[in-house]
């Protein structure tokens, strides 16, 4: 299960330990365990909060300077059963480069249509393919058409010519980079005053 950590002093937050945004983590809360279980491999080596949920209220309504504990699970998404929002982007991507291509074929092979698709394209931009293909299909059946085989044209050339391991490689080396720039801007270095150092 995804999560994220966040400690917030219990001046800020009143009346909340956990947030948790699953109801499969909730039905285990209220069911006849009832027990919470709070942990994580960023905070401590391996230690796990256990918390009964009748001292759940009294825990967290006490007022003092401590550092309460807050899990959200919903930071950044969760991927663990589905990559549907990346395939809806790759799938509006390849639309976009659908219109694009045949913009490209028109403007060399049929100018005046080329304008008016132009035109359209301006009006209603390619950001959702779905949407932009169903409307260009009310307006030119034979252009819609003409996207939708290049898009599935475009994907199976990417495909073919994808690299997997050279992508996950790509990512890591961009990574591995970002996060030495950060600690270079970071580190503070000695100072080179063997110059202005007076020998004798």
């Amino acid at each position: 299960m995804v999560g994220a950590l966040f400690v917030v002093g219990s001046s800020v937050m009143d009346s909340c330990l956990c947030k948790d945004a699953h109801t499969r983590s909730k039905k285990k809360i209220l069911g006849s365990a009832r027990k919470l279980e709070l942990g994580s491999s960023f905070a401590g080596s391996g230690i796990v909060f256990r918390l009964s949920s009748k001292r759940v209220p009294r825990i967290a309504n006490r007022r003092s300077k401590r550092k309460l504990l807050i899990v959200n699970e919903d930071v950044a998404g969760n991927y663990d059963d589905t990559f549907g929002d990346v395939k809806t982007q790759l799938i509006n991507y390849f639309t976009y480069k659908a219109v694009r291509t045949v913009l490209h074929q028109l403007y060399e092979m049929n100018p005046p249509r080329y304008t008016w698709f132009y035109n359209y394209v301006v009006s209603n931009r390619p950001t959702d393919g779905k949407r932009f293909l169903r409307k260009l299909g009310k307006e030119n059946q034979e252009l819609a058409e003409r996207v939708m085989i290049t898009r599935l044209h475009l994907y199976g050339k990417w495909i073919k010519k994808c690299d997997h391991g050279k992508i996950y490689q790509d990512i890591s080396d961009e990574n591995l980079a970002l996060m030495r720039e950060r600690l270079m801007e970071t580190v503070i270095w000695p100072s080179d005053d063997s110059s202005s150092e007076v020998i004798g």
